[in-house]
């Protein structure tokens, strides 16, 4: 009996010996990873300091009002700023709802063959494929074939195709994250599917599609090689057509047909000056472009964080 107490002891030891030994790995683990998180959070954060230092001098009421100039000191980004918004509207409601309704069906409604695994394996690889092939595919597809040219429309177009992976992927992730009883309760009392979908799964996961959204557009609004390759102007002095018009119909849709420029194109070609003062203006409109990524993902992160709260599981 003495013996038996005595290996039953040692296994103990060896037991708690094993058990600390992981939670050491555990921690380990832990501290990498933190120190991990904080180079990438410092590395961006003195990337945004420096941008700052540089341009924090042009960051003035007349820089937003102002067009581009061929003086560095009375040169905006007005153009360019308005640009990028009106395109990111255009990509919002070009890839959001189509995203979302290809998620859906291949997650609720898409029988599993083979054509459905060809066509998830494609959608899951044109999420990594570089910018620029998109922008080939744009450049051929909107610009010659429907012959939308170099306009608003065409490029955000071109984003929604860019984007278009990241949507479906993670809008696919946040279906599936959704209980199956959900499903099967909704069954139970007697709803559709498509009421099913409606009613209870896009309710349900509306935060993870969020989360897709955000990491989307934060990719769309910095893009420059798509744009570029479908012809977006590197220097223009004039805004397009209002959306809002103060006579009746009182909304204008002239501005999706107008050319345009966006803040990356606009840094790109101060850049390429020689002249230092034009690197001010690069580093104020990159402040500008780093501001407004971080302002459309505190909106989007405080609606998922309202939307997630009203959830009840």
């Amino acid at each position: 009996m003495g013996q038996y107490t005595e290996i039953s002891q040692q296994r103990i030891e060896e037991m708690r010996v094993m058990i600390g030994h992981r939670k050491v790995r555990d921690h380990m683990f832990a501290l990498l990873g933190l120190v991990c998180m904080m180079i990438a959070v410092l590395t961006m954060l003195g990337s945004f300091a420096s941008l700052l230092f540089d341009g924090w001098a042009r960051l003035t009421p007349e820089f937003f009002t102002n067009f581009p100039s061929r003086r560095a000191e009375n040169a905006g980004i007005l153009s360019a700023w308005v640009g990028t918004t009106l395109v990111m509207v255009v990509t919002v409601f070009a890839a959001v709802p189509l995203g979302v309704g290809a998620a859906v069906y291949l997650e609720e409604y898409a029988k599993k063959n083979w054509l459905t695994d060809i066509i998830e394996i494609n959608v899951t690889n044109l999420a990594g494929v570089p910018s620029i092939i998109y922008g080939l595919l744009a450049l051929g597809l909107f610009v010659y074939i429907l012959g939308l040219g170099e306009s608003v429309v065409a490029a955000g177009l071109t984003l929604a195709l860019l984007i278009l992976p990241i949507v479906i992927v993670s809008t696919r992730e946040a279906l599936r994250a959704v209980p199956s009883a959900i499903r099967e309760g909704a069954y139970a009392l007697g709803a559709t599917r498509w009421q099913m979908v409606s009613d209870h799964l896009l309710p349900y996961s509306r935060g993870g599609i969020l989360t897709g959204v955000i990491i989307g557009m934060s990719r769309a609004i910095g893009e420059t090689a798509p744009i570029i390759t479908i012809g977006a102007l590197t220097f223009i002095a004039f805004l397009p057509p209002a959306p809002i018009k103060a006579e009746a119909p009182f909304v204008s849709f002239d501005w999706l047909w107008a050319p345009f420029t966006v803040l990356p194109i606009q840094m790109f070609n101060w850049v390429s000056r020689p002249d230092k003062a034009f690197a001010e203006n690069a580093a104020a409109a990159g402040v500008v472009l780093i501001v407004m990524t971080l302002l459309m993902n505190g909106i989007a992160i405080y609606l998922r964080y309202q939307i997630r709260k009203k959830i009840k599981w």
